[in-house]
């Protein structure tokens, strides 16, 4: 029999294989759980690295209307997400959700596309990581070589006015990529108790910024508020605030992680849109005051570029003792979001692999470690090449429309399984369907379309490499239609 490309998984089978005893994870997160869970993934390098690129490049002051916007789409697609959680509690990702309810093609598309979500978005975290380190480091007197600290495609200019260009490779955030790398091939992953430390240790650093900052805001900074369009599209302006959008929207990256958690929640009813626009309602509020801090501190022209803005603006308040607790701080976060990016990505991959839908090098898991080792040193090489080289705009761009596409997929997956299969059982269901889920996939859209052109051309390059993947390996060597045959 031929292969079928639109073949489902069971979803009886995959929550009969979370039900037992044996696989059981205990429904102990309440709501107020599901929203912390939420913040902690959500804030991260978006915030502390391409606020600063959004305003210079896009929307100038009005970035705080950008964040409004991004957070808008968000909403849709995290109602659409706590569905389809309900439907399959399973502790996985959008990949397993679109398998079951979409088929084998889609659930491929969503598995590729991931792969800028998580393992570009780690090569984004290392790049800014590696600009706060410098931050640090030239606090300190410590001066590295300029060609070993930047990529050869972008100019770094320091708070002290230090200019580093004519760069040779971004060494600080491959180190970074390769030692979290080494970390989990070992097995190593941060306790709950680390993980909640490094929660209030990052709105800690946000609200210490907005507070110490606030009084320190030179109101002729906001002037104008929205800057005029320069005549080319995206350059301020509505288009400019519209594509500022596109480019936060990395700082909403993450809010998908409540979803996930739906088999470990008391109420999934309830908790999981508590949890999913609970997290998003407190890290907007706190995105908006933040920008709005941001560039009420340094003019928003001086942040082109700048992959550690928060360094640069809080330079300006005259704070110096809290100057380099703050830059600390800040790369610890960063630190845990690579951490749980690389992390991510390598479970993706594994679980394809284990499908049969990519070779099964992927899914090798180390008799020792019980880690999939070969797939973290994959990654390990693949994210490195990208921080080591790549500008950090770029990369966000990449990120930000893999993302938005692969969330304008699983809003229409909900509409379709609404009419594919109605009477089908879902502890939380989707409020007003077809209009969010539709409204969903027009606000992605919409923001997609605000990128650059050149990532729409990434995208299409990257989707294009998948689908010769797929057609060539994978659709081939589908476990699930073997079984079927």
């Amino acid at each position: 029999m031929a292969s079928n490309i639109w073949a489902r998984k069971s979803i009886e089978k995959l929550v009969a294989g979370v039900t037992g005893e044996a696989n059981q994870l205990k429904r102990s997160l309440s709501a107020t759980s599901l929203v912390a869970l939420g913040i902690g993934a959500i804030i991260g390098a978006g915030l502390f690295s391409l606020t600063g690129i959004a305003a210079a490049n896009h929307a100038g002051p009005a970035v705080t209307i950008s964040f409004i916007l991004a957070a808008v789409g968000c909403a849709f697609a995290g109602l659409c997400y706590a569905e389809f959680a309900s439907m399959i509690p399973v502790a996985g990702s959008a990949y397993t959700y679109s398998y079951a309810t979409m088929g084998e093609f889609v659930a491929w598309i969503i598995g590729w596309d991931l792969v800028l979500e998580y393992a570009l978005g780690a090569a984004t975290v290392a790049v800014s990581w590696s600009r706060y380190l410098l931050e640090l480091l030239s606090s300190w007197g410590i001066h590295l070589p300029t060609r070993l600290v930047t990529s050869p495609y972008e100019t770094l200019t320091l708070a002290d006015g230090t200019i580093i260009s004519n760069g040779l490779i971004n060494l600080p955030a491959v180190i970074i990529v390769f030692l979290l790398s080494l970390l989990l091939i070992r097995g190593t992953q941060g306790s709950a108790r680390m993980n909640n430390v490094l929660v209030v240790l990052k709105i800690a650093v946000v609200l210490v910024f907005i507070i110490l900052g606030w009084s320190h805001i030179d109101p002729q900074n906001y002037v104008p508020y929205i800057p005029e369009n320069t005549g080319v599209r995206s350059e301020f302006g509505w288009s400019g605030i519209a594509t500022g959008a596109a480019v936060v929207f990395f700082a909403f990256i993450g809010f998908d992680a409540v979803s996930t958690a739906a088999q470990e929640a008391k109420n999934p009813q309830k908790g999981m849109p508590i949890g999913i626009l609970g997290s998003l309602i407190v890290c907007t509020i706190l995105y908006v005051l933040f920008s709005h801090v941001m560039t009420g501190l340094v003019h928003y022209s001086e942040f082109a570029n700048d992959a550690k803005p928060a360094a640069t603006a809080f330079a300006k308040t005259g704070y110096d003792f809290l100057q380099q607790g703050l830059i600390i701080a800040i790369l610890a976060g960063y630190t845990s979001v690579m951490l749980v990016m690389l992390l991510g990505q390598s479970r993706v991959f594994y679980s394809m692999s284990q499908d049969g839908l990519l070779p099964k090098f992927f899914g090798d898991v180390h008799q020792k470690y019980r880690s999939p080792w070969k797939t973290n040193i994959f990654f390990m090489i693949f994210v490195s090449i990208f921080a080591g080289f790549v500008p950090v705009s770029d990369l966000g761009h990449m990120v930000s429309i893999g993302t938005l596409f692969a969330f304008s997929l699983v809003c229409a997956g909900v509409w379709l399984m609404r009419v594919k299969q109605p009477g089908m059982k879902r502890a939380f269901k989707t409020p007003l369907v077809p209009f969010v889920p539709i409204m969903g996939i027009l606000v992605c859209v919409y923001l997609m379309t605000s990128l650059p052109i050149e990532a729409w051309y990434r995208l299409a390059l990257w989707l294009g490499l998948g689908l010769l993947i797929y057609f060539g390996y994978g659709k081939n060597h589908s476990k699930i239609n073997q079984e079927e045959d």
